[in-house]
């Protein structure tokens, strides 16, 4: 059994990860709020998995506070990871190294160029880390788009809230694409590339991306809500005036193409996640049976 050490446990990810796969790894836990850096012995441990982060504060966070937590706290654990001799560190990263929303899909060698400082701070521990491989340390990267599932909080939270209580809503007819992926598919992705020791950047999500309407749509169907998606005239021009970042979220695309990390990983023409978007909707809304 592999010995895994996890940062990040109490997080939305981490959280899953452990409750799902205890019994394939002995999974230790390290929390840079609460444990002692200099106290920690990773001698024994035969892969890193670093989850934690400083992801985007809608309130703002410094770029200082954003190098701290993703870049330095990166190194130190890869770096002290690295001397003591464990084979492999996986680092959760972000579609935000290629930028904002675009009408272009991103693949993993798609131009980086982050907008915000946490994208920026993800795409410098990413380089950072690659100088750190070499043949007996092997640097895992997965960029992810958004992650939902059961007991997802922040924007999607507040979509399900707004469609369980509205039955007419403002959004009808948009035709955006935005890739996102199921925390159940995200973490098997990790336990395969853990159980395969690759090495490389990789790029995830469901296979398929959905528009805003699509999303609302299948929010409502698992709801058992019926809901009245409506075109109100002027209604996008004024929000993009009012609440740009808003628009940008319901209106905007970011879409990936992971065919290519697919193949790199489960070596099929055709491979794919055990999950469907639509499966994972529905289980964002319901939950799985295994949780507790």
């Amino acid at each position: 059994m592999k010995k895994l050490l996890l940062t990040g446990a109490s997080g939305f990810v981490g959280h899953y990860f452990i409750n799902k796969y205890a019994k394939k790894y002995d999974i230790q836990t390290f929390s840079f709020l609460q444990d002692s850096f200099d106290g920690l012995h990773v001698k024994d441990v035969d892969v890193v998995v670093h989850l934690s982060a400083l992801v985007h504060q809608m309130g703002g966070a410094s770029k200082e506070e954003y190098e701290k937590i993703n870049v330095t706290q990166t190194l130190d654990l890869a770096k002290k990871a690295k001397a003591s001799g464990v084979k492999q560190f996986v680092f959760m990263s972000s579609v935000k190294v290629y930028g904002e929303e675009s009408d272009v899909c991103y693949t993993e060698h798609s131009t980086c160029n982050p907008q915000d400082e946490y994208g920026k701070s993800k795409l410098k521990a990413e380089q950072e880390l690659q100088k750190l491989e070499d043949d007996s340390f092997l640097v895992s990267i997965i960029r992810t788009p958004i992650v939902y599932g059961y007991g997802v909080k922040a924007n999607l939270k507040n979509l399900v809230n707004l469609v369980h209580k509205v039955p007419v809503l403002p959004f009808g007819g948009i035709k955006n694409r935005r890739s996102m992926i199921y925390i159940g598919n995200l973490c098997f992705f990790i336990d395969a590339v853990i159980e395969r020791q690759k090495s490389g950047i990789f790029l995830v999500s469901d296979d398929e991306p959905l528009s805003t309407t699509g999303l609302i749509e299948l929010i409502a169907a698992n709801l058992g809500k019926k809901v009245y998606l409506v075109k109100v005239p002027f209604f996008e021009t004024l929000l993009k005036f009012v609440k740009p970042s808003f628009h940008k979220r319901l209106y905007g695309s970011l879409e990936v193409d992971n065919k290519d990390t697919l193949r790199r990983i489960f070596g099929e023409a055709k491979a794919s996640l055990p999950y469907s978007v639509e499966e994972g909707i529905g289980l964002m809304i319901h939950g799985e049976k295994e949780e507790v």
